[in-house]
């Protein structure tokens, strides 16, 4: 994690919890996604994290899970940042886009929701994932980046037993942006005590 991480000026401005269809649970908590704190963020995961992160649409019925094999090259235009790994890119509206025949497009294309979350019940993973979701002004899911579990290598395999180390760089962003302090133990009050958990593939 770079150590030269600080709190920016960041508030909280909701914590919602939301029991999901599937019978999981789902923790948000959204701030502010001002385009400085967007382009920040930014650089948080795609240049200094790019190696622990997968990022994608996760919706009902689909999930991408892309992982970088090296450091992309980001760029930004018009409100537009681009991820580019050179064979294939993507591109995140985060900021004012001028470029826009429609004033009511203009206005919903870039982020304006931005929440940590933490889902608990599922069959996957360890029964559960940390991660940031982003959503535009329409309400679309934009992109989910789900961060390290404790349940998963960095390769995505399972793990034998959880390492809560692994929980390191969700709770440094949440510092960061949401200025809460790290906790000193990582493992969650309602964790089992198992060396390997219940995993479905």
């Amino acid at each position: 994690m770079d150590k030269q991480m600080t709190t920016i000026d960041s508030t909280v401005i909701k914590r919602e919890t939301v029991e999901n269809l599937g019978g999981t649970i789902t923790e948000y908590t959204y701030f502010e996604p001002t385009e400085e704190k967007m382009k920040e963020l930014s650089q948080d995961l795609f240049s200094k994290n790019w190696n622990k992160i997968v990022v994608g649409p996760c919706v009902e019925g689909a999930v991408f899970e892309v992982r970088f094999a090296k450091e992309p090259n980001l760029s930004y235009l018009d409100g537009y940042l681009t991820v580019d790994l050179g064979h294939w890119h993507f591109h995140l509206c985060i900021g004012p886009h001028q470029n826009c025949p429609s004033e009511e497009l203009r206005k919903n294309r870039p982020v304006a929701k931005c929440g940590f979350f933490e889902m608990r019940g599922g069959k996957c993973g360890g029964g559960r994932s940390w991660g940031l979701r982003l959503w535009n002004g329409f309400g679309d899911q934009l992109t989910t980046v789900f961060l390290p579990s404790p349940y998963l290598s960095d390769e995505q395999h399972v793990l034998p037993e959880p390492k809560w180390e692994h929980l390191d760089l969700y709770y440094s962003l949440r510092e960061k942006y949401l200025a809460e302090p790290k906790p000193e133990n990582f493992k969650p009050a309602d964790a089992p005590d198992v060396k390997k958990p219940l995993l479905h593939y």
